[in-house]
């Protein structure tokens, strides 16, 4: 009888089941988890709702009476923080949802990309676009623009997958940081990668109707110029994405102001009468903050800080450059770094161009597409040469400082803003004004949510009430009028008890019922 072997287990044995492998969580992963864990720590619990929050969760809050929803804002926002607002309207919870969906699509977005950069390059341009301290600040709220950068660069990610054939088959990128060779696609991968171009179109059209317009112009080129695009599918899904993303807008349109051209004129209106003038200047004051710039006659915040701002446009150029050399392959590489270069210039074009003031979370869809080409360019440059290495680390170094001197200065201010609303509708219940309520005058939406009270205004642009029709709801609920401390009270509250507001700028003005 011959002797059981290692290889042939005797008869009755038990089957060894082998051990689990454990893997470690890929570069991109700890990005990811560094930038929730960085939101958690430095913002959810500082800020309560700001201005446009309070307009954006009021919609799908049932506890609260919506505000006034004006002509340029779009719906997706509100479809982002409606799971919980309808079971709390409580802010840390709104920003603690927020943060995590945020991280989880942070790593979401960027892993798109990493069959065709690899995994090093991936977890570069997604911490350099996370350490932004607008990515960072505004990672936990609602608000659209962060929603739009994510959202921007899967779109791209995806349509370049689809023509490189890696769409379903390709692995995560090799240790160094470069990416897989393609081992072609599984049935239906190609297909996979059209429905994450519609979907993620779809949702940038639907977060902010003019970003999703602007984003389909360099893709939709991208499918005329790129033979491997030059197909149905790809352009039917960028069509189609914008298309379906539109759909909430273009009805509301209609319903609201009578077609999609008044829609249009209104939001011009709201926004300072949309024209060709350069806001570049606005922008670059503004880069370190504030919030909001508008209007936007202010000297830069420690302007020293602004050279990584400066910088942008050389290396995009540099990239550019780059990504013409010749080799197997040319026509991939060049349209890999190309076409996020092309979408972050087109998406930046309408804040440059158009408006008359600036804000630094703008330019977050261009700043996340831009991270990719230079992270890119940055390790191949760097890869084994020494002294490139060095410069790297103390570019990155002084970058995170920039950023760090930022983030504390402008959250500081967010939430002295956010704090101020909430300590005025403690005075607002103390004085007796109590849902059912309305609040008018300055600062309406986010004293108004807080207080849980309606909104309304008789002019501006939220205005949504004649002056018949507030005095008519004086005499049915408690209403108050908000202006700055030392200001006049409108002319429809000259007969209202003042309320001073004492340690926020402003003061309250009582209707008295009757």
């Amino acid at each position: 009888m011959s002797t059981p072997t290692a290889l042939s287990p005797s008869p009755g044995a038990a089957t060894r089941v082998p051990a689990r492998v454990h893997r470690r969580p890929s570069a991109l992963a700890l990005v990811a988890l560094a930038y929730g864990v960085a939101q958690l720590a430095a913002v959810v619990p500082w800020l309560r709702l700001g201005w446009d929050e309070s307009v954006y969760v009021s919609q799908t809050d049932p506890h609260h009476p919506a505000a006034y929803f004006s002509a340029p804002r779009s719906r997706g926002v509100t479809y982002l923080t409606a799971p919980l607002t309808w079971l709390t309207n409580e802010p840390h919870a709104v920003h603690l949802w927020l943060a995590l969906l945020s991280t989880a699509c942070l790593y979401g977005a960027f892993a798109v990309w990493r069959p065709l950069l690899g995994t090093g390059r991936c977890a570069l341009a997604a911490g350099l676009f996370a350490a932004l301290w607008t990515a960072l600040l505004y990672g936990p709220q609602a608000m659209p623009n962060l929603w739009v950068a994510l959202g921007a660069v899967a779109a791209t990610g995806w349509l370049l997958r689809g023509a490189a054939g890696v769409a379903g088959g390709a692995g995560a990128g090799t240790a160094d940081g470069a990416p897989d060779a393609p081992r072609g696609l599984v049935p239906g991968g190609r297909r996979r990668a059209w429905w994450g171009v519609a979907l993620a179109v779809a949702g940038v059209t639907l977060l902010r109707f003019p970003d999703g317009c602007w984003l389909a112009v360099p893709l939709g080129l991208a499918c005329l110029a790129h033979r491997p695009l030059r197909r149905l599918a790809p352009m039917a899904a960028v069509a189609g994405g914008v298309a379906a993303g539109a759909v909430p807008w273009i009805v509301e349109a209609y319903a609201r102001w009578g077609g999609i051209g008044e829609r249009l004129r209104v939001s011009s209106d709201v926004q300072g009468e949309m024209g060709l003038r350069w806001a570049g200047g606005d922008a670059w004051l503004s880069v370190n903050g504030p919030l909001l710039c508008r209007p936007c006659h202010i000297a830069p915040y420690q302007p020293w800080l602004t050279w990584w701002w400066l910088l942008l446009p050389v290396l995009a150029l540099v990239c550019a450059v780059r990504g013409r050399r010749g080799g197997p392959g040319r026509a991939a590489r060049r349209i890999t770094v190309w076409l996020p270069l092309a979408c972050a210039v087109v998406l930046s074009l309408p804040y440059l161009l158009t408006l008359g003031y600036s804000a630094p979370r703008f330019f977050l869809p261009a700043y996340a597409l831009l991270s990719l080409p230079l992270a890119a360019t940055a390790l191949d440059v760097a890869r084994g040469r020494r002294p490139y290495v060095v410069a790297l680390c103390a570019v990155l170094a002084l970058y995170g400082v920039a950023q760090g001197t930022g983030f504390w200065r402008n959250l500081m201010g967010a939430r002295h803003t956010t704090h101020r609303y909430e300590a005025v509708a403690a005075h607002l219940h103390r004085a007796g004004i109590r849902p059912p309520c309305l609040v008018t005058g300055a600062q309406t939406p986010p004293i108004s949510y807080a207080a849980g009270c309606a909104s309304g205004n008789v002019a501006g642009n939220n205005k949504n009430l004649t002056r018949a029709g507030l005095r008519t709801l004086t005499t049915r609920i408690p209403v108050a009028a908000i202006t700055a401390a030392h200001a006049a009270p409108p002319a429809y509250a000259r007969t209202w008890r003042p309320l001073p507001l004492p340690g926020t700028g402003l003061r309250a003005w009582v209707a008295e019922r009757g």
